[in-house]
C-alpha cells in the first residue's frame, strides 16, 4: 500500500529569505519611485518629447500584456492555448514587469481565486476590521502589505503544472535577468533613436524605472480597488468589483467581477462598451494562428449569472 502526502496549502519562508525578500521588494518600489518620481518632474517641467513618452508608453503595454494575457489569462487560467514560443515570450513580459516570477504569480493567483475575500486569500482587502480604519489597513495590505508576508501559497499545490514545464523553471529563475532586461531594453532604444547618452538616460527613466512603478502599482490596484470600489454585473461568491477606470488602465483587468464570474474566459469585458485590450491582443494572435481553442462565455451563461 502507498500513501500521499499532502502538501501543506502555504509554505512559509525560513527567517533569511523572509528578510532577503523583504528587502527586495522594498528596495524595488523605493527605486522604482524615485524613477517615476523624476520622470513627473521633468513632465511637469517641460523636459519631456516624444521618446520619452514613446518608451513608457510601448513598455507600459508589453509589461501589461505580459500580466494580463501571459500571467493571468494563459498560466494561471488555460483560457487559451498558443505555441511555445508564444509561451516563453509572454512568460518574459510579464517578469518584466515586476509583479514576481511566472510560478510565484501563477501559485499567488490561483490560491486568489480559490478562497476569495475569505480567510486564505492572500491579498483580500476585507480581512482587516471593519470601518474607516479596516478599509485603509484592508486596502493597504490588498494593495502592497500582503507582499512582505512570509506565508505565501505554496506552488507545489497551486502551481505545480508550472514547475513541471521545463521552460517554465528556466525563466522564473532567471527572475531578476528579466527584471534588468525590462530595464535595459528602454535605455537602449533611447540612446540608438536619440544617438546620445542623455537618450540611454530617459529611456532608462521613463521606459523603465517610470514604467517598472506604473506596471507594479496599476496591477495590485486590482488586489486592492479591485475589491471595493465599483459595480457587481456578475453573481460571484466575493466583492470583487467592475471598474472601467482600472480596466483602462490595465488592458481590461478592471473588469474584475466579470473575471470572477467567468475565471477560465480570455475575454474580461462580456458587454460590447467593456474596453478589453488583453483579449483584443489575443483576438490578433487567434487571427494569425497563434492562439486556438479562445475559451469565452456564451450568451447563455452570461445571462444566467447576471447580478439582478
Amino acid at each position: 500500500m502507498t500513501s500521499s502526502i499532502v502538501q501543506p496549502s502555504f509554505s512559509v519562508s525560513s527567517a533569511s529569505l523572509g528578510k532577503i525578500k523583504r528587502r527586495f521588494i522594498l528596495s524595488l518600489s523605493l527605486v522604482s519611485l524615485l524613477g517615476f518620481s523624476t520622470a513627473m518632474y521633468q513632465l511637469f517641467t517641460g523636459k519631456v518629447g516624444i521618446l520619452e513618452i514613446g518608451l513608457f508608453l510601448f513598455m507600459s503595454a508589453c509589461s501589461a500584456i505580459g500580466i494580463t494575457v501571459g500571467f493571468h489569462r494563459y498560466f494561471s487560467h488555460k483560457a487559451f492555448k498558443t505555441n511555445p514560443i508564444i509561451e516563453v515570450i509572454l512568460a518574459i513580459l510579464g517578469s518584466m514587469a515586476g509583479q514576481g516570477s511566472v510560478t510565484s504569480w501563477v501559485s499567488v493567483h490561483r490560491c486568489h481565486h480559490k478562497y476569495s475575500d475569505q480567510p486564505g486569500d492572500p491579498h483580500s482587502p476585507h480581512l482587516h476590521g471593519k470601518g474607516l480604519k479596516g478599509i485603509l489597513l484592508g486596502l493597504w495590505y490588498a494593495h502592497l502589505g500582503w507582499l512582505f508576508n512570509d506565508e505565501l501559497p505554496n506552488s507545489l499545490v497551486f502551481a505545480k503544472d508550472m514547475i513541471q514545464d521545463r521552460k517554465m523553471v528556466i525563466i522564473n529563475r532567471l527572475y531578476i535577468f528579466w527584471l534588468a532586461l525590462g530595464l535595459f531594453i528602454p535605455a537602449l532604444l533611447g540612446g540608438l533613436l536619440s544617438g546620445s547618452w542623455h537618450g540611454v538616460f530617459q529611456g532608462f527613466i521613463w521606459g523603465g524605472m517610470a514604467r517598472l512603478f506604473w506596471s507594479f502599482h496599476s496591477g495590485y490596484t486590482i488586489n486592492s480597488f479591485g475589491h471595493v470600489f465599483g459595480k457587481t454585473f456578475i453573481k460571484s461568491d466575493d466583492n470583487s468589483k467592475n471598474n472601467l477606470l482600472l480596466a483602462l488602465l490595465t488592458f481590461g483587468e478592471g473588469w474584475h467581477n466579470n473575471h470572477h464570474g467567468f475565471p477560465h474566459s480570455a475575454k474580461f469585458g462580456l458587454k460590447w462598451w467593456q474596453i478589453d485590450l488583453g483579449y483584443w491582443f489575443i483576438k490578433v494572435l487567434q487571427w494569425i494562428g497563434l492562439a486556438w481553442e479562445v475559451k469565452i462565455p456564451s450568451h447563455e451563461m452570461i445571462e444566467a449569472k447576471k447580478s439582478v
